[in-house]
């Protein structure tokens, strides 16, 4: 400890409230955060003589200082924990990937509602079903609600504008509510009805439907008959499907954790209104030598500090704080039953999440040790360090200009580090102010504006930096790092091998090292070829976003008498720049402000 902390008496002088602790190094770096009931008690185990764990004590020997918040009850200190945990990422604390943007089923809040997936705060206007482990679930349920109640699913532009029935009406997929072949109170009645199929109440909906069957048959509606009895058979064979994934109506998340080769997995399942949505795997990062209920307590508490909690968790493991679950109740409003020893059906969901949990932990381990060996690959190759702390904290950045014959130019950098790409830290630059199609020019721009911030002290220098480029490429940005007097060692430029194949690039240096050919069995150049496809890929489609923005703009300003005023309507009344492409003149003029001249003008114009 240095000598201005005074370790004994800050023990001694901390209270006997609840509140967040941070352990803190030399450096001022944020060790670890925790919460406690009792700050006193809490901080103080610590520094006593046994150690929880190798990796507490490990941590505990880099303690500099200690800092404490204080918290008006445990329910606000686990809220402000969580908070600094996602901020700060501390080394020691078993951290999961923070997801936030978990994608929901809404059915929008119009006359004619819409259903649609859905990312965000689900604080706006409509009715939000899930959240839904991933993608694939919510698209599965909106074909599920399509074929069975036949809702729209349309953009408002596209659905205030339609003067006939889209292709989804001609295939039993939607009843055309935008050409008034339903009625809104009909319609609003099959919404309700789905509403009550995502809630579990599918086996009344049947009921319902059927009833209706026979009621429109009695009276000798049988074109009406016929729509309910293949709405039926359509639900019904969807209830055939998920007959045994029944686990009741509850909502329910299972959680399994699994612990193998010093890593471990976390496998949420979820259960909404009975039926089964699939599950996620999450791999938490400094968890090395943690239980799988220590794994299982950071999870939960991180996960539902901001998603919402169903009434019942089947876990794996019990938690080892009792009071984690109130303290969320207390937070979050839901209060959850935690089951440990289910029976029956859910019995066999955990055991298939165990089972899901173990195999995404191996193809997990066996995609990290073939990734560790390709960076230990390179790293060898360019002669830099190859310990394991080396190897994790080695960090690639890769460069590539992007453009179409000099429009739109676009610079791309993506980060490879602890052995994975990291896209949580790729950059785009716009590039402006040069001769269109210059790529050097277009180099010097991004590298100066990049590494002016390193040679600032501002930034560190990453130890490798790709230059997607040959000898021009790779002496340019030589020229720059000599300028800002940095390490021109870190420069590798990938040079294109004949046919532009993978495994035939040269290795280009600008310390004067003979360039390498390594070859195409070589794991060192497969890893250099992913990261600078990557950066290509990522400048790519930036460009095109670019490009494709600024036609849209240009094109329509180009036109005599289209404003900003006219413009913005535009777009908004066709969904975009595309939609006003496809408008015919008569729905040009349709728009307030756009005269039958004007209309004739812009669709000449783009046409």
């Amino acid at each position: 400890m240095p000598d201005e902390f005074d370790l004994k008496s800050f023990l001694a002088d901390l209270p006997h409230l609840p509140g967040v602790y941070r352990h803190l190094d030399a450096d001022g770096e944020v060790l670890y955060v925790g919460k406690a009931r009792d700050l006193k008690r809490r901080v103080s185990s610590y520094f006593q003589k046994t150690a929880s764990s190798p990796r507490i004590a490990h941590m505990v020997a880099r303690v500099a200082r200690v800092e404490v918040t204080i918290t008006r009850s445990e329910a606000e200190a686990l809220l402000l924990e969580n908070n600094l945990i996602k901020r700060l990422k501390p080394r020691y604390n078993i951290l999961f990937r923070d997801d936030k943007s978990y994608p929901y089923l809404m059915f929008s809040a119009h006359a004619f509602p819409r259903i649609a997936y859905y990312r965000g705060a689900t604080s706006r206007k409509g009715r939000f079903f899930g959240p839904y482990p991933n993608s694939w679930a919510v698209r599965e349920t909106i074909q599920i609600l399509q074929r069975v109640f036949r809702l729209r699913t349309c953009e408002d532009s596209v659905f205030t504008n339609r003067s006939r029935p889209c292709l989804l009406h001609q295939i039993g997929r939607c009843s055309a509510p935008c050409v008034e072949r339903i009625s809104a109170e009909e319609y609003q009645a099959d919404v309700d009805r789905a509403i009550r199929f995502l809630d579990g109440h599918a086996d009344d909906v049947l009921k319902d439907i059927e009833a209706r069957m026979f009621a429109a048959s009695d009276r000798l509606d049988f074109e009406q008959a016929a729509l309910l009895r293949d709405q039926m058979g359509a639900l019904s064979k969807v209830l055939q499907q998920q007959s045994m994934e029944q686990i009741g109506n509850d909502d329910v998340d299972i959680i399994g954790v699994v612990t193998m080769g010093g890593r471990s997995c976390v496998n949420l399942a979820m259960v909404r209104g009975g039926r089964h949505l699939g599950d996620k795997a999450f791999f938490p990062s400094h968890a090395e030598g943690d239980s799988p209920a220590d794994v299982l307590a950071a999870f939960v508490a991180q996960h539902y500090i901001d998603s919402k909690m169903p009434p019942v968790l089947v876990c794996s493991h019990k938690l080892p704080d009792d009071e984690l679950l109130a303290l969320l109740a207390d937070q979050t409003g839901t209060k959850a039953r935690l089951i440990t020893r289910p029976q029956g059906m859910r019995k066999t969901w955990l055991e298939q999440v165990l089972k899901n949990a173990e195999l995404a932990l191996n193809r997990s381990l066996s995609e990290s040790s073939a990734r560790e060996a390709r960076t230990l690959a390179l790293a060898e190759t360019l002669g830099l360090d190859t310990d394991a702390a080396s190897l994790q904290a080695l960090r690639i950045e890769c460069f590539d200009i992007s453009h179409t014959a000099g429009e739109a130019t676009q610079a791309s950098c993506v980060v490879y580090q602890n052995h994975d790409m990291q896209p949580s830290l790729y950059r785009r630059y716009n590039i402006a102010g040069i001769t269109p199609g210059d790529d050097y020019a277009a180099m010097r721009q991004v590298l100066s504006r990049r590494f002016t911030r390193v040679a600032d002290g501002e930034a560190p220098l990453p130890d490798v930096v790709l230059i997607d480029g040959g000898k021009g490429q790779v002496e340019v940005a030589r020229q720059v790092f000599v300028e800002l007097g940095l390490d021109t060692g870190v420069l590798v430029g990938v040079a294109k091998g004949e046919g532009r194949k993978v495994g035939l690039e040269t290795l280009i240096f600008a310390d004067e090292r003979d360039p390498l050919s390594l070859g195409v069995e070589s794991p060192a150049l497969m890893l250099v070829a992913q990261i600078r496809d990557e950066a290509h890929r990522f400048a790519i489609t930036g460009m095109r976003a670019r490009r494709a923005k600024a036609r849209t703009v240009s094109r329509l300003e180009e036109i005599e008498g289209v404003g900003a005023r006219r413009r913005q309507r535009l777009l908004a009344r066709f969904g975009g720049f595309a939609g006003v492409v496809e408008a015919s003149i008569d729905d040009l003029r349709s728009v307030e402000g756009i005269s039958d001249e004007l209309a004739e003008r812009i669709y000449h114009a783009l046409r």
